[in-house]
């Protein structure tokens, strides 16, 4: 039987553009896939190990090259108890011009007791006339460790100009034992005059941020976090950036930035100090091939 889109929906497929599923489960000391499906125009990469602990890192791959007007992805990851995992792209994720409907994806996350869930993507960069919304929606045990970071990009337009994307929407909703404790709502409308009068992004071209969300922060963490910070706005021209501490034990971080480069490798940074005071681990290296 055909599907048929319902009236006024134009520009959007009825199934996903892509979808991926994974459900990772420990085993043997080590973290490994018992269900893994994927369809349309999403897939992942066989796991590679980047360190000693047995935590394996899945990267999505998008063999379409860029998301357009009207399409959909789902990614819906499940860690069960104790197991461990890194998500991360094979490449950026290019949002082109979309005059018909949005390009959105969808991801759900579930993580039980003690699970571990790092999403580290490549960065977002949204061409001219693009319009992206991308919803996360977390269901974690108060256990669970999870981190999530974001690293927004301005597309190259014919004329050289930067902000000529209509709107880029990032929201992040964090459910434990069905009640909501963080909800993160990001939305960059270049367009917007009333918004670029207050200085859109202060000069900057580029925004990174960061979610944690683990029983284990404290406020050793955050000033640690904090100086990390400080340091690197010190080091690089045109920083600028801030932690801010969480409902629940956790911290965000948002970041401007010059460029993509330096946003991912803040990031990275502040990933590492958490993995290695933590797990002992080293910086993650986030290989693509």
């Amino acid at each position: 039987m055909t599907a048929v889109a319902p009236a006024g929906a134009v520009g959007r497929t009825v199934e996903p553009t892509g979808r991926l599923e994974l459900v990772l489960r420990p085993r043997g000391g080590r973290t490994v896939a018992v269900r893994q499906f994927h369809a349309g125009a999403l897939r992942v990469l066989r796991p590679h190990r980047p360190d000693g602990s047995g935590q394996p890192c899945f990267v999505v791959v998008n063999p379409g090259g860029g998301y357009l007007g009207g399409d959909r992805y789902e990614l819906d990851v499940t860690v069960e108890a104790a197991g461990s995992t890194l998500l991360t792209t094979q490449s950026a994720t290019k949002v082109y011009r979309t005059p018909a409907a949005p390009a959105r994806q969808d991801m759900r996350f579930e993580l039980g007791p003690g699970a571990v869930l790092e999403y580290l993507p490549d960065q977002l960069i949204a061409y001219e006339g693009a319009d992206h919304v991308q919803s996360t929606t977390v269901s974690m045990d108060p256990s669970a460790c999870f981190v999530a970071g974001e690293v927004v990009t301005p597309g190259w337009a014919p004329d050289g100009t930067v902000f000529r994307y209509r709107g880029v929407v990032l929201r992040t909703e964090v459910r434990m034992g069905g009640r909501t404790v963080v909800l993160d709502n990001l939305r960059l409308h270049p367009g917007d005059d009333a918004v670029a009068g207050l200085g859109f992004l202060e000069g900057r071209t580029h925004l990174g941020s960061l979610l944690v969300v683990d029983p284990r922060v404290d406020r050793e963490l955050v000033e640690q976090v904090h100086d990390l910070l400080g340091a690197a706005e010190e080091r690089v021209p045109g920083l600028r950036c801030g932690v801010s501490e969480l409902p629940v034990p956790g911290v965000v971080v948002r970041a401007l930035g010059p460029g993509s480069g330096e946003l991912t490798d803040l990031l990275l940074d502040v990933s590492a100090l958490l993995r290695a005071r933590w797990t002992g681990q080293p910086r993650v290296a986030l290989r693509k091939y």
